[in-house]
């Protein structure tokens, strides 16, 4: 008797995502849309002033999705409801945020499991953004 092949693993939505180096590159491209979001824009350009921000900001935003989404990276920034707090973000500026992330997947050439799995993770964070 044969012993049958060992099941693979299935890989991770962080490695699905190409791993840090591949989240890293994503929420670049996030961060930069966000930038030139009509929407949302204003939130967002001041950090082109201090570069040393807007590498902060990334950083964080790479490890949160990375940790998030069963990677080795330790996310060691503000929870979500402290980073927005005194924001009043609203929906309509979180609906383009999440446009943004759904066009920069698409351009990283995310399948679309994955990038319902991503969606998943920013719409569990709704309640901890808009309006707070």
């Amino acid at each position: 008797m044969t012993n049958p092949a060992p099941a693979t693993a299935t890989p991770t939505l962080y490695d699905r995502l190409g791993g840090q180096s591949g989240i890293e590159a994503i929420v670049h491209d996030i961060v930069e849309a966000h930038m030139i979001n009509p929407v949302i824009a204003p939130r967002f350009t001041p950090y082109r002033e201090t570069p040393e921000t807007l590498a902060t900001v990334k950083g964080h935003l790479a490890n949160f999705l990375a940790e998030g989404t069963g990677g080795p990276a330790a996310y060691q920034g503000r929870s979500m409801p402290e980073a927005h707090r005194g924001m009043n973000i609203s929906t309509a500026e979180y609906v383009a945020a999440v446009d943004d992330i759904v066009q920069t997947l698409d351009a990283h050439s995310i399948d679309a499991e994955t990038q319902q799995a991503v969606l998943a993770i920013a719409y569990s964070l709704k309640g901890e953004i808009v309006g707070k």
